[in-house]
């Protein structure tokens, strides 16, 4: 029993070791490949618990190789856009300006029933009062409102607010430019590193993001100096 115990201890240890080492996302902020890693280190680290006559070292090698694999594909998805859409997918529009694309539903495997309880769940039960429905990588629903229905803020006693609401499009994530983006707001490189210099920064490579919010302002941080 003293020895089930120790086992038990031990294995436990581990795992909440390679959780805290994962991360500090929620379980329903998980990526594809995080969930299955955390699945699998919690399936794998019941075996030598249910089974005294298995070697602890079979549990605790699976455990720290999955683990080793899950850091080094957190580190490619953080350093590659290409690795990150492979493993991870791309966001989803389901909703633009109050029409639901039935395509992109479709695609996403993202029934009407689900769509409405997200929407109630967001406070935005009106279809014609959606701007944006985004179904993110991890299964979450963004809904951005239109501007004539956002929540009244101390700001907006002041200011009336914008006619239209914009998409909101990153232009630059971790000193690389997504051409995408640029094409489609239609544009140039030369005309964003101008905007760029008002955040004090000079050049693409030490931009961390320069994203245009729903109002059409590009907002830019520049990379902490290592």
């Amino acid at each position: 029993m003293l020895i089930l115990i120790l086992r038990t201890f031990i294995l436990y240890i581990l795992v909440i070791i390679c959780m805290r080492l994962m991360g500090k996302q929620q379980i329903s902020q998980l990526q594809p490949f995080e969930f299955v890693a955390a699945l699998m280190i919690a399936e794998l680290a019941t075996i030598p618990m249910e089974n005294v006559g298995t070697p602890l070292y079979d549990g605790i090698a699976p455990v720290i190789t999955i683990l080793t694999l899950q850091t080094v594909t957190g580190f490619l998805t953080l350093k590659s856009a290409g690795f990150r859409r492979l493993i991870s997918g791309s966001p989803s529009v389901i909703i633009k300006d109050g029409h639901i694309l039935e395509k992109e539903l479709s695609k996403s495997r993202y029934n009407l029933n689900d769509l409405l309880e997200q929407l109630r769940i967001k406070d935005c039960p009106n279809l014609d009062e959606v701007a944006f429905a985004i179904l993110e990588t991890n299964g979450e629903l963004s809904v951005i409102p239109k501007a004539a229905y956002n929540k009244v803020t101390p700001k907006d006693l002041q200011l009336s607010y914008a006619p239209k609401t914009v998409y909101p499009s990153v232009l630059i994530l971790d000193g690389r430019i997504q051409t995408d983006s640029l094409k489609e707001l239609n544009i140039s490189e030369h005309d964003l590193l101008t905007r760029l210099t008002s955040f004090k920064i000079h050049s693409v490579k030490e931009t961390l993001i320069a994203i245009l919010d729903t109002e059409g302002n590009l907002f830019a941080q520049k990379k902490e100096r290592r």
